[in-house]
């Protein structure tokens, strides 16, 4: 089974350790000191032959005319999430070729970036770490609010998403109630889960804390409007660990600098150097990390791994990507 490496010369290295990068020359007929970031520019000969191609975060595009130059192209391994940047309609028009997604690895340190955020936010932690840093430890706080703590508290999760589902499924061993919206999970799939379904005035308006794990599809663009921001009660927060198109920015910007409510945000690409969110302290911005960093990129690797060994044994693969569903997921 012939396979490439198509995807940024450097990546690699970072998504596989060299043991990993041994197991795939055992696996596959494949140079792994080579790379392709270009199909047009790739020779044709290796292009006739290749069967499984290996991709990741800015990998070229698999359009129609890298295809009809891989005739023999049976499999698409992504090593990273989403495939949408990777995957052209003329993949899934060809409907013989397998696409599979670390999607479901690279939901693990997303999920628990969102656990430790949704217990701090519980213990409101940003605003009371920006009081006892303006009275420099002169104030007492202790039992201050009845409302502190996660005893009891209300976690709303916006989409029952790979990493939704997965914070829900870490949040049973706390004592929160959880509640769901989404409007393609049913009400027996969130049972499962652990939580309620609901609709999203209520979750916003019950939540002290709503996290946010809708993919990035037209259809969720601006979900997060202003009339359902200005559901959520004084002094709770927002966890956006998703996407900034699904947010209405300027009104949860308004909500932030107000000080009426708190966030967390892990993704904020509309941010200007000089936009005021930078300087709320009951903000926390972070550059993206709550996906797969440094080591944490081997399990994604292992996850590509155990597909390419799937396709050579002739198995079915593990986490296939289904494309008839492609325009209402990541």
């Amino acid at each position: 089974m012939k396979a490439l490496l198509a995807m940024p010369s450097e990546l690699p290295g970072r998504m596989f350790d060299a043991a990993q990068l041994g197991r795939l020359g055992e696996l596959a007929e494949i140079d792994t000191l080579r790379t392709v970031t270009d199909f047009s520019a790739a020779p044709g000969e290796v292009l006739a032959e290749v069967e499984v191609l290996l991709t990741g975060w800015g990998s070229p595009r698999v359009d129609a005319v890298a295809l009809a130059r891989m005739p023999r192209l049976r499999a698409i391994v992504h090593t990273a999430g989403t495939v949408r940047f990777v995957v052209s309609d003329a993949v899934w028009e060809r409907g013989d070729i397998v696409v599979t997604s670390a999607t479901e690895a690279n939901a693990v340190p997303v999920a628990e970036f969102t656990l430790a955020h949704v217990l701090l936010a519980g213990k409101r932690s940003l605003a009371q770490e920006s009081a006892h840093r303006r009275e420099r430890g002169t104030g007492s706080r202790l039992g201050a609010d009845p409302a502190l703590g996660n005893c009891g508290s209300v976690v709303g999760l916006i989409g029952a998403s790979r990493i939704g589902s997965l914070v829900a499924e870490h949040l049973r061993r706390f004592d929160v109630e959880v509640l769901i919206t989404d409007p393609y999970a049913s009400a027996e799939e969130i049972t499962a889960l652990g939580a309620t379904k609901v609709e999203p005035e209520e979750l916003y308006s019950r939540s002290d804390v709503v996290s946010l794990h809708a993919p990035d599809v037209p259809s969720t663009q601006g979900m997060v409007s202003r009339e359902l921001l200005a559901l959520m009660r004084d002094g709770t927060t927002f966890v956006n660990t998703a996407r900034p198109a699904l947010v209405d920015v300027d009104a949860l910007r308004e909500e932030l600098v107000s000080g009426r409510l708190s966030a967390v945000l892990d993704v904020h690409d509309d941010l200007s150097a000089d936009d005021p969110l930078w300087d709320v302290p009951t903000v926390s911005i972070t550059p993206h990390i709550a996906g797969s960093q440094g080591n944490e990129l081997h399990r994604m690797g292992a996850a590509a791994l155990e597909e390419v060994r799937r396709l050579a044994a002739g198995e079915t693969p593990r986490f296939p990507v289904d494309g008839s569903v492609r325009d209402v997921s990541a």
